[in-house]
């Protein structure tokens, strides 16, 4: 016997009262999810009420612990904060300026090592070029939080790093071309013209970032 069967059997008053139950217990269950939700509405009301008048407080006793300090002392404060902002500010910035031109200078040294020893140095080469790229790159990124002093050594490093790469590369370039037969004393010129750059230039300018760096951080932390 089908369900359809089972409705026709039952009296008329039987199935209306049926009916009216199922809808007094759909009428009960809305009334209960009703008084939940404004049950966590309020709570949450109350909290944010509660937190409001805290953070009230604290303005007020803030207000009226500001109101009592000399104003020299606010003005103080006021000027330490700023300090201390603008040198976490640096500080970010030569964080990033200079792990990349160190690993300029030593993907550079490198390069010019294997190509003194004519070694292979294709993949070195490239290797050194990216790191110079990366290294301009991030100083023109942090270029506004840099003193003048920092960004013209950081610059004029890279520049001459840019220098040595490229002579490396001439030397490499000639050593490989048979047909012209570059003598020795081109490529000695060129070899000198590679540490020149790398191992004198370029370190003294090194030694100096370094310096600066420090001398701005540590000894102003």
């Amino acid at each position: 016997m089908d369900a359809g069967q089972l409705w026709t059997l039952l009296p008329l008053h039987n199935l209306a009262l049926l009916l009216a139950a199922g809808a007094s217990l759909l009428a009960l269950l809305a009334i209960l999810l009703t008084l939940g939700a404004r049950r966590r509405n309020k709570q949450q009301i109350d909290a944010l009420r509660e937190r409001a008048d805290s953070l009230w407080r604290e303005v007020d006793e803030m207000r009226v612990v500001d109101f009592n300090q000399p104003l020299g002392a606010k003005v103080s404060d006021q000027g330490s904060l700023l300090d201390q902002e603008r040198y976490r500010t640096e500080k970010a910035a030569y964080d990033i300026i200079w792990p990349n031109v160190w690993h300029l200078h030593d993907r550079l040294g490198i390069f010019l090592r294997a190509v003194e020893a004519g070694e292979a140095a294709n993949e070195l080469r490239l290797e050194a070029r990216q790191a110079a790229i990366e290294a301009r790159s991030h100083l023109n990124q942090n270029r506004p939080f840099c003193s003048e002093t920092i960004e013209n050594l950081a610059s004029r490093l890279i520049d001459t790093e840019i220098k040595a790469h490229l002579a490396a590369c001439q030397h490499l370039d000639q050593k490989k071309e048979v047909a012209s037969a570059p003598s020795n004393h081109d490529l000695r010129v060129l070899q000198d013209k590679c540490h020149t750059l790398h191992d004198g230039e370029a370190r003294e300018l090194l030694n100096q970032l370094a310096s600066t760096i420090r001398h701005r951080t540590i000894r102003h932390s």
